[in-house]
């Protein structure tokens, strides 16, 4: 997203757009609120003129310019207009076509996504004349967001509490998705894996899952069926998908090749441990044990025995290396029989584990080398992804 606009409507909720701006802001989009006279009264403009860096729109003839028309030059080159919260009262008036403020005129001008995120006390929610509207605000091509059941400003409890924003950001950016992979049944492995040493001790690596994460993320937004196999992590998997927890490398390997046999994509991202030890200590190892080495055993190589029968699956791997870079990742996708591979040298900056973003290449079966910038992960995923169309 480039440009948002940003409608916000009178309601105890409009103190959570402030973070949703905020949300939009930090993604690298432009945002212009747009406010009904009413919303004032519950946020100042100010605290969204300070968030985006922009001029707050509320009254039609405030920011009067001879050359422009206002409504239509907010809309020009806007990716979504979001109403968030939609009263019952703005919502009543867009599906009746009335255009009394600015908002509501604007609301008809657009010709881009349009998404309306009600908010109100559960009661309201539930009337039939609401209902309706927002079924006629359907059928008219907009994006609403249900809201959700709890605690209400009212002190009663009922669905119509206004998402949170992180969760609306969610849903819109899964909207203006392309839809390329709909119906294609997709597995992503993510997090690392542990291998036990005795009950308190295990052998791992420092990967967080961020990455396998965003790509299980960007998969379902733009239609795929996700299965998500996941190390210990603490990130919660995106709504919609289904997620297999392990914990040690053989038991990643009986998931992945349970749950990828019916699959068309599997991207493995898990960084799994290679080795792990020969024996596992019943009980706690102490420090004046005369253990002094660990003995060590291969675990079984999961993306090697995936491209031992791949058919006509298309197999994407990582390689997180610290020389020979290319080298490194060409002689691995061969001999694992990848599609596509994509590597990071961990000695850049910003690029690995448990760091926002990532600086990678995507090479591919016939050695076409993508070097891609310094970008965050989730933004990273949608790239790949893009590049795996292709193959597709």
């Amino acid at each position: 997203m480039k440009k948002v606009v940003l409608g916000v409507t009178g309601g105890i909720a409009a103190y959570k757009a402030a973070e949703l701006a905020r949300l939009f802001v930090r993604s690298g989009a432009g945002v212009h609120v747009v406010m009904t006279p009413a919303a004032t009264e519950f946020i100042a403009p100010l605290t969204f003129q300070t968030l985006t860096g922009n001029p707050v729109y509320i009254n039609m003839y405030a920011h009067r310019r001879e050359e422009k028309i206002q409504h239509i030059d907010l809309l020009k080159d806007t990716d979504v207009v979001v109403i968030a919260p939609a009263s019952a009262n703005t919502i009543a008036k867009m599906a009746q076509g009335l255009a009394d403020n600015l908002l509501t005129t604007l609301y008809l001008a657009a010709c881009c996504p349009v998404v309306v995120v009600p908010s109100m006390n559960v009661d309201m929610y539930k009337h039939r004349a609401v209902q309706d509207n927002l079924q006629k605000l359907s059928e008219h091509g907009c994006q609403v967001m249900d809201p959700e059941a709890g605690e209400l400003a009212c002190g009663v409890y009922g669905r119509g509490r206004m998402p949170e924003p992180a969760d609306i950001f969610a849903f819109i950016s899964e909207a203006l998705r392309p839809k390329d992979f709909t119906g294609l049944k997709t597995l992503v492995s993510a997090g690392p894996t542990r291998e036990p040493l005795d009950p308190v001790r295990f052998l791992s690596n420092p990967s967080t899952g961020l990455m396998g994460y965003a790509l299980a993320r960007a998969l379902k937004e733009r239609g795929a069926e996700v299965v998500l196999i996941s190390g210990r992590t603490h990130l919660q998997a995106p709504s919609g998908i289904k997620k297999i927890d392990v914990t040690t490398t053989e038991e990643m390997f009986d998931a992945v090749m349970d749950y990828s046999r019916d699959c068309r994509l599997i991207i493995k991202a898990a960084a799994v441990s290679d080795y792990r030890p020969l024996n596992v200590s019943e009980h706690k190892i102490k420090k004046n044990s005369a253990m002094a080495t660990i003995e060590l055993v291969k675990n079984r190589d999961i993306l090697f025995e995936l491209g031992k029968n791949k058919g006509d699956r298309i197999l994407v791997g990582f390689a997180a290396e610290t020389e020979d870079v290319y080298d490194n990742a060409q002689q691995k996708l061969t001999r694992k029989n990848l599609d596509l591979i994509i590597v990071n040298n961990l000695k850049e900056p910003g690029a690995g584990f448990a760091v926002p973003t990532n600086r990678v290449s995507l090479i591919d079966r016939s050695g076409e080398v993508e070097d891609l910038p310094l970008m965050e992960k989730a933004e990273l995923a949608h790239h790949i992804l893009d590049r795996i169309t292709r193959m597709l």
